[in-house]
């Protein structure tokens, strides 16, 4: 597992926990909105190796209550399960975000009890998956790993960045259903300001106004538990 980043302390991104976030480097997808270019495909030395990070963590121990793992795509790791149950052994709850592409990992983490909280992005229609994240992952593959987070038994929540041709109506109404019964879905504004992977593909596709966000978060009410704008 190679680490590109580390937030050393949030009190926003694991839900009522004072954690840090981990950001690993790599993944499978090349969404072309990523706000995280740089761990897609890193070079040069890593930001710190895992035994450093565990010597950070051991420093910090009775202020921070969780771990945030990110990424990149998390589950691409083979030994992501070793690093989550080394994190709880140090008494420490984990949240992992992951993008849904490797539902076996997920079950495995699940079952182990290995994760207290998982954030999962449902980026678009699952048929669509292939075409805008640029990835061979099937639509069944999204399925699987939503199916299996609603099924789970622990917290959790979906998360959609709003980022035309990613979302519109129709791909809206496709993720609700696919998701109804969730307790949170998390609709995340896109801004083209920041640094992305790939701008020039949004230069036909301006971003969607907070109307317009207002109008998924009405739509989504009727299906989930809660759903806010971040």
């Amino acid at each position: 597992m190679r680490i590109g980043g580390l937030q050393k302390t949030s009190v926003i991104d694991f839900p009522g926990k004072v954690s840090c976030v981990v950001f690993f480097c790599g993944c499978n997808f090349r969404c072309p909105y990523c706000h995280n270019p740089d761990l897609i495909q890193p070079s040069g030395e890593p930001l710190m190796s895992v035994d450093g990070f565990l010597e950070f963590l051991a420093a910090r121990k009775g202020f921070l209550d969780g771990v945030v793992i990110t990424g990149g795509e998390p589950c691409i790791n083979t030994d992501i399960a070793d690093f989550c149950r080394t994190l709880k052994e140090e008494g420490f709850a984990v949240k992992l975000d992951t993008n849904g592409s490797k539902p076996e990992v997920l079950r495995a983490l699940i079952r182990e009890e290995l994760v207290d909280y998982v954030a999962m992005d449902v980026k678009t229609d699952p048929a669509r998956y292939a075409e805008l994240t640029r990835s061979a992952v099937a639509p069944d593959t999204i399925i699987d790993s939503v199916q299996t987070l609603k099924n789970a038994g622990i917290d959790y929540e979906f998360r959609t960045t709003c980022a035309p041709p990613f979302v519109d109506s129709d791909a809206m109404v496709r993720i609700m259903n696919l998701i109804a019964g969730a307790p949170l879905y998390v609709l995340q504004q896109y801004r083209p300001e920041r640094r992305v992977l790939d701008q020039v593909f949004f230069d036909d596709y301006p971003a969607l106004t907070r109307e317009e966000l207002d109008i998924f978060r009405t739509m989504a009410a009727e299906k989930v538990g809660e759903c806010i704008i971040r």
